[in-house]
């Protein structure tokens, strides 16, 4: 596949039958997959990656009038600020940006500097006296990637992402928040793998787009869902090939380890659409979408990771909203993208990335 086109990705048969019966079309309709978040009008993404150590933080801007918000966790140990702002029955509906960063709960400080860059550009939701920006922010783990951890991205780095902000095409890999993503981390220290961040769009022929943007930081493999092969994740002993951790997972020997596996790790995506949804419905698509974490990243949704997903809905698109179809597209979306995070990913620290793997010794 090239890096801005998958139109030759086959959508599973079964995915593709339900979603054409239920669109009341041919199920050999053509469906593009291209591009990645920016492909759902109004959505800006922007990256800030540092130079001391390899992280960074990514946001996603709404636009002047923000987009109708919603959330998900899944994880057991989520790094967050402003979610109960997106619980639908509270007031405000819309966010204004979306911030990912890296950093642990330092990083947090990125959504600072994301709510100076709007405010500046007279952008928040409308109060008497000031419009207040609506940033919604979570956090992966990498601090211990590049042997630095008191480097850590904060208010300069959301700014810097925020300015950064354009329409064009998803830069992916090792980049913003991305930038000390790893995965394969159930085989210990050593057999770990590098992943980053990973974006992918699904657009209908009626204009409906569904898109995902990821920083995958996971303590599972990464799984091709098309082909139900390891991408990226536990290397074997000898650190060549995939020892694959649902073989490990089942024989047992994980649970028996001297040391557990490290426990700090966390993927956090958005999922978006042009269509015009509720809070609530903008909730349900967060919630159908972590499907494409399960799809894709094996184990996922962990004790001890925040595994999570924000949704957004701009309402751009004239037709009808099928919460049922666009839900569906988010969970394939997401799956594509988290793909997209480790097959992008470039070997860095030492941690290799999967197109510097060597094949497993015989």
């Amino acid at each position: 596949m090239t890096a801005r086109s998958r139109t030759d990705r086959m959508m599973g048969l079964g995915t593709r039958l339900a979603l054409a019966a239920l669109l009341g079309m041919p199920a050999a309709t053509p469906v593009a997959f291209a591009g990645g978040l920016t492909d759902v009008a109004g959505l800006k993404v922007g990256h800030h990656t540092l130079d001391e150590r390899p992280t960074g933080c990514t946001v996603v801007l709404a636009g002047p009038e923000g987009a109708v918000a919603g959330v998900d966790i899944r994880g057991g140990a989520p790094g967050t600020r402003e979610i109960a702002l997106l619980d639908p029955v509270n007031h405000v509906q819309k966010a204004h940006a979306v911030v990912l960063s890296g950093g642990s709960a330092f990083g947090l400080d990125s959504a600072t500097g994301v709510v100076r860059y709007l405010e500046e550009h007279d952008i928040g939701y409308e109060t008497r006296v000031a419009k207040v920006p609506i940033v919604p922010a979570a956090i992966l783990f990498d601090l211990g990637v590049g042997g630095k951890p008191h480097i850590r991205p904060g208010a300069d780095c959301g700014y810097a992402a925020a300015k950064a902000a354009s329409d064009g095409p998803v830069a992916e890999g090792n980049i913003g928040a991305g930038t000390g993503a790893t995965v394969g981390k159930m085989g210990g220290p050593g057999r770990n793998m590098k992943a980053g961040i990973g974006t992918a769009s699904i657009t209908l022929p009626d204009g409906l787009v569904v898109a995902a943007l990821v920083a995958v930081n996971a303590v599972g493999d990464i799984i091709d869902p098309a082909t139900g092969k390891v991408v990226a994740g536990v290397r074997g002993e000898d650190g060549k090939g995939l020892a694959d951790a649902r073989t490990l997972l089942r024989s047992g020997n994980l649970g028996r380890r001297r040391s557990p596996p490290p426990q700090e790790n966390t993927t956090i995506g958005v999922v978006a659409t042009n269509a015009a949804l509720t809070q609530v419905e903008a909730k349900k698509m967060a919630m159908m979408a972590h499907d494409g974490y399960a799809r894709a990243i094996s184990p996922s949704h962990l004790p001890s990771d925040g595994d999570l997903i924000f949704s957004l809905a701009t309402g751009t698109f004239a037709g009808e909203a099928n919460l049922t179809v666009i839900g569906a597209l988010a969970a394939e979306a997401m799956a594509d993208a988290i793909v997209r995070a480790a097959t992008q990913a470039t070997s860095l620290e030492g941690i290799v990335a999967v197109r510097d793997l060597q094949p497993a010794q015989d």
